[in-house]
């Protein structure tokens, strides 16, 4: 459809540290029916899917709205979007937001990029 931004990226990414941060204080974030278990393990499963749904959105972004031009641009231009898959993959590991900033600072890289291409 030719719409691309990385705030779709960005979204996810976001979802994903606040779920991290909640994770830590599971005993006054957990609904009063479930046990901090149980909140536990929904809190990875969702903050998994959303890991998943950050690389969706790089992979779209980098495999159809940048293009050779970019890269000539911006050298480092594969090597930060590698560097962003790989911590949203990491993302699905951790349980710490200092990760999930780590994710926000490399997708905040690759939205400068962006729209300095929009330019």
């Amino acid at each position: 459809c030719g719409v691309y931004d990385p705030a779709q990226a960005r979204i996810e990414a976001e979802s994903v540290k606040a779920i991290q941060t909640k994770y830590q204080d599971a005993e006054s974030q957990k609904k009063p029916s479930e046990t901090v278990e149980e909140f536990r393990q929904r809190s990875i499963q969702i903050k998994e899917e959303r890991a998943d749904l950050v690389k969706h959105h790089l992979w779209v972004l980098w495999t159809d709205y940048f293009k050779p031009e970019h890269i000539e641009k911006f050298s480092d231009l594969h090597d930060t979007f590698w560097k962003a898959t790989k911590l949203a993959g990491d993302a699905k590991k951790s349980t710490d937001p200092e990760q999930g900033q780590q994710l926000l600072d490399a997708i905040g890289e690759i939205d400068k990029i962006f729209w300095e291409t929009k330019k």
